[in-house]
């Protein structure tokens, strides 16, 4: 008899495995922190997670480099690295001294992402990380935003701080010291 229950639902069409599982997971989490928290605390939350990550990848890619710091060019295929390797559909615009530009059609958490801003933290923070970590210094603009309802992401990753001008789009992000 408990044979029969352990394989009872194993035919159902059921569209749910351990990725879905973790996406929905996920959604749900951070939908519960901004109703409880509020969006800018949930984004904090997130914010801390993503920066861990961005942390370990960072070793990752600079270990797979074969060096001590990545220049802009490795910077940016890292970050479209990592995304391709979490079905993100990531791409450079642009690199220039002061900037990577990035777009992307298609977010690792599928259309769970969709009114989860606090979701596009994790991005900011892993992008911001690896870049400070880098090239001294990144302030990721999210400039659009599946999340938001934009048909996809741009991501401007500016590598220079503004001098002598309050800074109110972006998120910075600084390499630590020691």
């Amino acid at each position: 008899m408990g044979r029969d229950l352990e394989t009872a639902f194993a035919d159902a069409p059921i569209g749910r495995d351990r990725d879905q599982f973790l996406r929905e997971f996920v959604r749900e989490l951070s939908g519960t922190l901004e109703r409880v928290v509020g969006i800018d605390q949930a984004a904090g939350f997130m914010s801390t997670v993503g920066g861990r990550i961005g942390r370990l990848m960072n070793e990752e890619y600079r270990s797979h480099a074969g060096c001590a710091q990545m220049n802009r060019e490795q910077v940016a295929a890292a970050l479209v690295d990592l995304k391709r390797r979490i079905e993100g559909g990531f791409s450079v615009t642009s690199i220039t001294d002061d900037a990577i530009v990035l777009q992307n059609r298609v977010c690792p958490f599928g259309d769970q992402v969709r009114g989860r801003p606090s979701l596009c933290m994790m991005t900011s923070n892993i992008f911001g990380k690896i870049a400070a970590e880098n090239l001294g210094y990144a302030r990721v603009e999210l400039a659009e935003t599946i999340a938001a309802g934009d048909g996809g992401c741009r991501v401007i990753i500016h590598l220079e701080p503004v001098e002598g001008a309050e800074i109110d789009v972006g998120r910075e992000y600084f390499a630590e010291e020691g």
